[in-house]
């Protein structure tokens, strides 16, 4: 099963599984307790990040970075501080899951009030997005944690073997 395929699936169950629901625990300790080739996972099994203390970032917070500005950041401003029209995502993050993101991402949100008509479109099929999903969230999470600045993390871990396999099958 390819990565676009376990996200979709993943994405389509958890939108069935929170339906009728109240909002999902909140992301957790963010400490990773599994590495599988640079790929870090918290205790809750959701992906997450490690800095090192001299502020070296994970390959894949780096790449959230990259991919999050590629596609992201024209709503949700630089570094996820949000816009006049979309949220501060480093501030949403604080108290929304990896299966709150993944949902919201996938299948959009619309937030209508008397004063305001938000829309987050559904990106679900979108292969720029879904097949970075997991790096945009961790970016995210780290920068909603504070464990990572503003602007492109200064250095990174390498790229980790099977990364761009992984990217090339996703993307097609």
């Amino acid at each position: 099963m390819t990565r676009l395929a376990r996200i979709l699936l993943t994405t389509s169950m958890a939108a069935c599984l929170t339906i009728g629901f109240a909002r999902a625990d909140k992301p957790g300790n963010p400490a990773a307790v599994s590495d599988d080739n640079g790929e870090y996972r918290d205790a809750n099994g959701y992906p997450t990040y490690k800095v090192d203390k001299d502020g070296k970032v994970d390959f894949y917070t780096y790449i959230g970075y990259i991919r999050y500005t590629a596609n992201c950041m024209h709503c949700h401003g630089p570094d996820g501080l949000g816009s006049t029209y979309a949220p501060a995502l480093v501030n949403s993050l604080k108290h929304m899951n990896y299966t709150d993101v993944m949902t919201t991402v996938a299948s959009g949100k619309k937030d209508v009030t008397a004063s305001s008509d938000l829309v987050m479109p559904a990106l679900g099929q979108d292969k720029n997005v879904m097949c970075f999903i997991d790096e945009i969230y961790i970016y995210l999470r780290a920068r909603s944690d504070g464990a990572v600045g503003r602007g492109r993390p200064t250095d990174h871990m390498p790229k980790p073997k099977g990364f761009s396999e992984n990217e090339d099958s996703c993307l097609g």
